[in-house]
């Protein structure tokens, strides 16, 4: 992913665009790659704006710990896990399982 001049929501998306399926990442981890120290706030303010835009897989984007924090911002309060699921990444009680194996790291996967 090359870095273009853009505001901070777009940077935002356009790294979670490049989220694999079935892959997760977190809040920190975007804001660490997007190079703002104690940005992650931020990134959460970004994925709560983009829940309705279709080319954005704000399901794919977690808590540090896997927890789905961001589920009350979509259609219905399930719509995030069975998102994730439809993707192969099991849930159980709002966290993911295993977030280590799901877990997606810009800094190692993608190339700035």
């Amino acid at each position: 992913m090359k870095k273009e001049k853009s505001n901070y929501f777009d940077l935002v998306y356009q790294v979670v665009k490049e989220i694999p399926r079935g892959r997760v990442t977190n809040y920190g981890t975007i804001a660490h790659y997007l190079g703002l120290k104690s940005g992650a706030r931020m990134v959460g303010y970004a994925m709560n704006a983009a829940h309705t835009l279709p080319d954005v897989p704000a399901h794919r984007v977690v808590n540090a710990s896997g927890l789905l924090t961001g589920r009350h911002h979509f259609a219905t309060p399930t719509l995030m896990q069975e998102l994730l699921e439809k993707e192969g990444v099991k849930i159980d009680k709002n966290q993911v399982v295993d977030f280590e194996k799901h877990f997606w790291d810009p800094d190692k996967e993608l190339k700035i």
